[in-house]
C-alpha cells in the first residue's frame, strides 16, 4: 500500500517552476508528486512512501520526527507512535544545535540546584545514560546483553536515581519514538491506535500518567520515561522478552507550572483531566489494551495517590492488572519480613 506524506524538501521542478512556469508546460509526471499545499508561496511535494508506522518511523529519508501533522499520522500508521505535538524542521533543528554547542553532561554541571542533580545523580551518569540509550536505539540485543552481564552496575543508570533526571528533561532529550502516547485528542480512536504498535504478542504493559514520578510530582509526557525504565528492567533481570513489552503514558494535561510555558515541551499544554472525564479516558485506554493482548498484564505505575486507590478498585475484577506504587511496594516488603 501507498500513502502520500508532503514534504518541504522538495526538487527544484517542484518548488520552483511551479512559480514560473505555467500549468501547461509542466509534465504529466511533475503533476503526480504537486499537493495542494503551499508554504511561503512554494508548492508542496508529494512523496509516494511504501511504508507505514515502524517501518516508517524507522527509515532516516522519510522520517520526519516530530515534524508529522495529525493527518499524516493517521495516514501512515503512527498515530500513537510519537508524542502528540508537533515541532517543525527548524523547531526540531534548534533542539540539536543546543545539544550540539553543549552536552547535557555539561548543562547539568551547570544546574547545580537541580533537585535530582542534589539527589546524588552526578552529571558522569548523564553521560551514560546517553551512551547506553544510543545503543539501545540502534542495537537491542547488545543494549540487553551489556545490561544482563553489568546488572548492578548499570540499573541506577537506566532506572532510578538517573531516569528521574531523563524524566525531568524529556522533552528536550526526545530523539526516537519509543512506547505508545494517548492523549484527549485519541478518545474514540484507541481501539484502532493500538494496532499501530507493531507487536501482536504483549505480555507486559507500564502505563503512567506521569502525575507523581517517582516524588518529583508532575513531570506530564516525561512520566515514560519511568514506563521505558522499569520495562528494561523486567527484560534484563526478569526474562521477558523485548519485543512483548510496550511502555505507555497518558498525556492528560499536566499541572506543573514549569512545564505549561516551556516552549520545547511536548505535552499537552493544558490542565489535566479530573473527575469522570478523566475516568472514562483510561476506561477507554484499558478496554483498548484488552481487546488486542487480552493476556497482557497491565500495570500502573506513579499515578497520584488520590486516583491510585480508585482506579485499583475500578479495574482489578475485570482486568489483569496492578498498581505497583500500591501493591508492588507492600509485596515487596512483605517478601523482605518473611
Amino acid at each position: 500500500m501507498t500513502s502520500l506524506m508532503t514534504s518541504n524538501v522538495s526538487s527544484l521542478v517542484s518548488k520552483n517552476v511551479l512559480k514560473v512556469a505555467p500549468a501547461a508546460a509542466i509534465n504529466l509526471d511533475q503533476k503526480r508528486f504537486i499537493t495542494s499545499k503551499i508554504v511561503g508561496g512554494q508548492y508542496l511535494k508529494a512523496e509516494i512512501v511504501r511504508k507505514k508506522g515502524k517501518n516508517l518511523l524507522s527509515d532516516p529519508l522519510f522520517n520526519k520526527g516530530l515534524g508529522f501533522p495529525r493527518s499524516e499520522r493517521d495516514r501512515l500508521g503512527i498515530r500513537g507512535l510519537v508524542p502528540p505535538s508537533t515541532l517543525n524542521m527548524d523547531e526540531q533543528g534548534q533542539v540539536i544545535i543546543a545539544e550540539y554547542e553543549q552536552g547535557w553532561a555539561a548543562r547539568a554541571e551547570q544546574e547545580p540546584d537541580d533537585e535530582i542533580i542534589k539527589s546524588g545523580v552526578n552529571p558522569d551518569n548523564i553521560r551514560k545514560w546517553k551512551v547506553l540509550q544510543s545503543v539501545q536505539d540502534r542495537n537491542e540485543t547488545l543494549f540487553y546483553r551489556l545490561l544482563m552481564d553489568n546488572f548492578y552496575e548499570m540499573a541506577p543508570i537506566i532506572y532510578t536515581p538517573t531516569v528521574g533526571w531523563a524524566c525531568s528533561h524529556f522533552s528536550h532529550l526526545y530523539r526516537r519514538p519509543r512506547g505508545m502516547y494517548f492523549c484527549p485528542y485519541d478518545k474514540d480512536e484507541m481501539a484502532s491506535m493500538v494496532y499501530n504498535w507493531p507487536s501482536s504478542q504483549v505480555d507486559a504493559v507500564v502505563v503512567t500518567d506521569g502525575s507523581r514520578v517517582l516524588g518529583m510530582g508532575d513531570l506530564g509526557l516525561g512520566g515514560l520515561g519511568i514506563s521505558i525504565g522499569k520495562l528494561d528492567l523486567y527484560v534484563a533481570a526478569g526474562g521477558f522478552h523485548p519485543r512483548r513489552v510496550l511502555p505507555v503514558v497518558l498525556d492528560i494535561g499536566t499541572a506543573n507550572q514549569k512545564l505549561l510555558p516551556d516552549p520545547k515541551y511536548l505535552g499537552l499544554k493544558q490542565p489535566r483531566l479530573e473527575g469522570e472525564e478523566y475516568y472514562s479516558f483510561i476506561d477507554e485506554f484499558m478496554a483498548a489494551i484488552q481487546l488486542r493482548w487480552p493476556k497482557a498484564l497491565i500495570q500502573f505505575e506513579d499515578f497520584q495517590s488520590k486516583h491510585a486507590a480508585t482506579l485499583l478498585n475500578r479495574y482489578r475484577d475485570e482486568y489483569l492488572m496492578f498498581n505497583d506504587d500500591i501493591q508492588g511496594t507492600a509485596a515487596t516488603v512483605l517478601a523482605g519480613l518473611y
